[in-house]
């Protein structure tokens, strides 16, 4: 699919939870450059690459948003206030903080618009959840997302949110490593470059 927006597949998001690869379209969170969700076209492009859209559904809201620009902006300014929110209270939990109450607020806030778009419907074995009226609604995917949030937050898996111990990194992750020992988003990458930094420093103290 290609549209003007940013590519995702560049950012190597760790595919362990939908709300968690939300809050880390921003690298780190105080720093406005290090933000990927930049448009309403980049909502739109997240939501394809991991897959809550499909090609057809995204050029339509695309199509929609051109249509009704302040609309896809007020969209887009929820999605990054909705996506604060969520980091916010997620990272206060990983750090065993108590989350702000305004960004639970704002959270609860856009739990309560999303819930009445909720509804079940007939399944092969009994009944399952569907999102009802969203064809045209440029909000659509920050529905499932909210779900997503408010389900981890409600979980077992909640206890093994962990935030990047890279100065330069807010990214959250699920720690299941056999001790609950894992600091880094990535080997890879955040603690390749810790190590080299730890490298470097120690090289320079036996000069």
């Amino acid at each position: 699919m290609r549209i003007e927006a940013f590519d995702y597949s560049t950012l190597d998001l760790l595919r362990e939870h939908l709300a968690l690869d939300f809050t880390n379209t921003a690298g780190t969170h105080s720093n406005p450059a290090d933000n990927h969700l930049n448009s309403y076209a980049d909502l739109v492009s997240w939501s394809h690459y991991v897959g809550l859209l499909n090609e057809a559904d995204a050029r339509h809201l695309l199509d929609l948003a051109a249509r009704n620009p302040g609309e896809a902006a007020a969209a887009h300014q929820k999605a990054i206030a909705v996506r604060e929110a969520i980091y916010n209270i997620l990272s206060d939990h990983a750090a065993g903080q108590t989350p702000d109450a305004a960004n639970l607020d704002t959270f609860n806030a856009a739990l309560a618009e999303a819930l009445p778009h909720l509804a079940i419907v007939p399944a092969k074995r009994g009944f399952s959840w569907t999102w009802a009226d969203g064809e045209d609604h440029l909000e659509r995917m920050l529905w499932l997302v909210i779900w997503s949030a408010a389900e981890l937050m409600m979980s077992g898996d909640l206890k093994d949110v962990r935030e990047c111990a890279a100065d330069d990194c807010d990214w959250l992750f699920l720690d299941t490593s056999r001790n609950h020992s894992r600091r880094w988003c990535s080997m890879e990458t955040c603690g390749n470059r810790a190590k080299a930094r730890r490298h470097y420093h120690r090289a320079r103290e036996e000069e």
